[in-house]
């Protein structure tokens, strides 16, 4: 019985993977040869379980460059005047784990990866760096089987938004290195990062403290520590830009997106240098 039972599986199995495969080319727009869209979305740890198969390593690392071919093409083709460290600070932008899983989830493309037990329990198919891995796969098998113009469309189609939206990003294109620009220009020294961690391996939570000569400029938090820093250096950047153009706020006064953190002093905080100013002079007047 168990051996008449095992090519029904098998079937089985064979029928959900094509059925699979039929959803995933139908968000894609294209209809894949069935063993390379199989080996695009075939994680390692799926591979080492199951007799050491092919991964899908090598096509990520064909859509990596094809990808990145792409979007440095339009960019360049849409920003004539950009000179070649912002050009590059925007492809950054786009071309990251965190865009591309972003964009992965756009495709419910943790759905369709084939994984190992071992990361399948501990949430791997939401992890940043499994979906981004696995969509630079596919747009390396697109490429494969249906040429380079069928890839470029596909990576226009998925991440034209993204571009488009980086563009009006300004210092937001990466904060740290905004960040450390600013206390150059204001002579400040580097900015420096205190990272701390919390929680499981699977699902650890990072903290970043941000600090600039020695002084502190907020927090920011992430599943990663690259995450928590940006977030950090956002803030810091914030504070530091507004004391500069006058505004002055205290280190941890106002939070990323440049508001009052509830219970920051207050004008009667910000009037008691004034009110000590008066006093001094006063002071002076009587004794002299």
């Amino acid at each position: 019985m168990s051996d008449a039972s095992t090519p029904k599986r098998a079937t089985a199995h064979l029928a959900d993977a094509a059925s699979s495969h039929t959803l995933l080319e139908g968000r894609l727009g294209y209809q894949l040869e069935s063993a390379l869209l199989t080996r695009a979305l075939t994680h390692r740890s799926y591979a080492y379980e199951n007799g050491g198969l092919p991964t899908n390593e090598r096509l990520e690392f064909l859509g990596d460059s094809v990808l990145g071919l792409v979007v440095t093409d339009t960019l360049y083709r849409t920003h004539p005047d950009l000179p070649e460290g912002q050009l590059a600070k925007l492809r950054a932008a786009v071309v990251n784990s965190r865009a591309l899983a972003e964009v992965a989830r756009g495709l419910e493309l943790g759905s369709f990866v084939r994984l190992g037990r071992g990361e399948e329990g501990t949430g791997g198919r939401n992890k940043a760096s499994i979906l981004a891995d696995t969509l630079e796969a596919v747009i390396g098998a697109v490429y494969l089987d249906q040429g380079l113009t069928a890839a470029d469309e596909l990576v226009h189609r998925l991440f034209d938004p993204l571009i488009e939206k980086s563009a009006g990003l300004g210092a937001g294109l990466d904060w740290k290195t905004s960040l450390q620009e600013l206390t150059a220009a204001e002579g400040l020294g580097v900015p420096e990062y205190v990272v701390t961690e919390t929680g499981p391996d699977h699902e650890k939570t990072f903290t970043a403290a941000a600090r600039v000569g020695g002084v502190a400029y907020g927090t920011g938090t992430g599943r990663s520590k690259k995450e928590a820093e940006q977030q950090a250096a956002e803030t810091a950047w914030r504070e530091i830009r507004a004391a500069a153009d006058g505004a002055a706020p205290a280190p941890g006064t106002v939070d990323a997106q440049g508001a009052p953190v509830a219970g920051a002093p207050g004008e009667d905080a910000e009037a008691a240098p004034v009110k000590e100013s008066a006093d001094r002079t006063a002071s002076a007047d009587a004794r002299r």
